[in-house]
């Protein structure tokens, strides 16, 4: 399993309260491999010795900007990054993108945004090849693709929708192992998943739907009184 809070993380702001800011909510959150950079020529060095996993970069910077800076560590990294702007013109917002950012936010911002964006973006790639080696899995009849997000069975597609999805997600990836509500909650609703356990119930319920063949009496998504559930998996690849 990835340990998404390992990554190295790379601040790129010439304004030390923003850069120090940043640095003190990531390090509340458990991330700890951070380095700092005030401008271009110092953020391209660090990339290009340090080789953080994702960067954070501002749009002004005392030499260039941050769309510059991208263009340069795309020459040598596909590392994702997240803009930080003072900007919120839609054509700055596309510029990035286009350049190939990940996200772009506008100052002034919540640093829990930044928080959640950013381990999205983490989570999104670096937990990404999980589903690309044991993407297809078996339950009896039925055919679950976490790739594509469809269970496969009696002739029909049926498609997961996103809090489905996270639900198996988690489940897979602890497969055999009891998965606790409150894991499963945060896997589905993040840092505001607190007193989502009945709309968890009603999202197991569908699930079941989908993977069983009788959701009554369920054989692979397993309930586990007064701590949470378990999935039980039989591989096909």
């Amino acid at each position: 399993m990835v340990n998404l809070k390992d990554k190295k993380i790379l601040i790129v702001d010439d304004e030390p309260e923003i850069r120090k800011m940043i640095e003190s909510f990531l390090r509340k959150e458990g991330f700890f491999r951070i380095y700092n950079a005030t401008d271009c020529s110092s953020a391209l060095s660090i990339c290009q010795t340090d080789k953080p996993d994702i960067a954070i970069l501002d749009v002004m910077l005392p030499d260039g900007d941050g769309f510059s800076l991208l263009s340069s560590i795309r020459q040598f990294s596909e590392m994702p990054v997240l803009f930080l702007s003072a900007r919120g013109e839609d054509e700055d917002r596309l510029l990035g993108l286009g350049l190939g950012a990940d996200d772009y936010i506008v100052k002034p911002f919540l640093p829990r945004e930044l928080v959640l964006r950013l381990m999205a973006i983490l989570k999104r790639v670096y937990s990404s090849h999980i589903l690309e080696q044991l993407s297809v899995f078996q339950l009896g009849e039925q055919t679950i693709n976490l790739e594509s997000a469809v269970v496969y069975g009696n002739q029909k597609e049926l498609p997961l929708t996103a809090k489905e999805h996270a639900i198996l997600v988690k489940l897979y990836e602890n497969q055999g192992r009891i998965v606790t509500s409150d894991a499963l909650c945060q896997a589905v609703w993040g840092d505001d998943s607190y007193g989502y356990e009945n709309t968890l119930m009603v999202h197991i319920r569908r699930v079941r739907e989908k993977i069983e063949v009788d959701p009554s009496k369920p054989l692979y998504l397993l309930t586990v009184r007064g701590l949470g559930y378990k999935l039980l998996v039989k591989e096909t690849r």
